[in-house]
């Protein structure tokens, strides 16, 4: 099988040369590859040592130099990558919202506050939709719900009294050495 070799005019060459030097400054790694492997190949590299040069699979450098072909320069940018649908469909995550503003006691749990873990149980039972726990707060962050920590200070708590406790009766609870045991 012949190489493809692309044959570029001077000017688009150096277009092509200034492109990828101003993607990898602005962060564009991807893209600055993909045309440094059309500039190389213009200069008489085949795929397999662009390859080599650029550590990429030989097919994907084949695949970038077709879509140059094809397409060219816009061939080469990034496109829209819709990732994986979401599980919920908008419905149903209005529907999880409002289960959750009523509060777990009204659905029927023993907790007074949601915890990752309940919500997926409920979206499970509701839904039939499996989540795990860890991916239930990406979800709730973009219900517009927000984490909340537990205190570690009493809020309602008088003030003098915590700190009377703190430096009196905790040290006293605290295991110490017995005296005169000679260690």
């Amino acid at each position: 099988m012949l190489p493809r070799l692309l044959h570029l005019h001077p000017a688009t060459h150096r277009r092509l040369i200034r492109l990828s030097k101003e993607a990898e400054r602005d962060g564009a790694y991807r893209v600055a590859k993909r045309l440094q492997a059309v500039v190389l190949n213009a200069e008489g590299r085949t795929s397999g040592e662009l390859a080599a040069v650029l550590k990429a699979p030989r097919s994907r450098v084949s695949e970038w130099l077709s879509r140059y072909q094809q397409h060219g320069l816009e061939g080469l940018l990034e496109g829209y990558r819709s990732g994986r649908p979401p599980a919920l469909t908008p419905q149903q995550r209005m529907q999880l919202s409002d289960i959750l503003d009523s509060g777990p006691v009204s659905y029927g749990l023993d907790s007074g506050v949601w915890t990752s873990p309940m919500i997926a149980w409920v979206i499970e039972e509701e839904f039939g939709v499996h989540y795990h726990p860890g991916h239930v707060r990406k979800l709730l962050h973009g219900l517009g719900f927000s984490v909340q920590r537990p205190r570690r200070v009493l809020a309602r708590a008088d003030a003098a009294e915590q700190d009377r406790w703190h430096r009196r009766t905790y040290p006293n609870l605290k295991k110490k050495p017995a005296r005169g045991s000679g260690r």
